[in-house]
């Protein structure tokens, strides 16, 4: 009984992940269409990253097919998010000559920083 129950919930858990994941397409989808990602925050999405990080772990710790799975799907998802944003960020001196994104690396760092610290990009 309890793992036929357990069975229902994991497969309700990876049916309302799929929404949760494509939330994030959506959201890249949007900014590809308007050319822009301002307005969208960073950080929002660096702490989701983060939770769905430590959610894979927990479910590979405990052995559960269900979390790793809905939470490996989160960060596919989000992945191409922050790669849409990172494409579409309204730099400072883009349009000017000699420009170009700075490297993945920096951008991530600068993401993670609170704003009084962190240089504009």
């Amino acid at each position: 009984m309890y793992n036929s129950i357990r069975e229902i919930l994991g497969i309700c858990l990876i049916f309302t992940s799929l929404f949760d994941a494509w939330k994030y397409v959506w959201q890249a989808k949007k900014i590809i269409k308007i050319k822009t990602a301002k307005g969208h925050s960073r950080k929002f999405l660096n702490v989701a990253i983060f939770n769905d990080i430590l959610k894979l772990l927990y479910g590979i710790f405990i052995k559960d097919i269900f979390i790793i799975f809905s939470s490996f799907l989160a960060l596919i998802t989000m992945s191409y998010n922050y790669i849409t944003i990172y494409n579409y960020y309204p730099y400072r001196m883009r349009g000017r000559p000699h420009f170009k994104k700075p490297n993945l690396l920096l951008y991530i760092i600068n993401s993670i920083l609170p704003n009084r610290i962190r240089k504009k990009l």
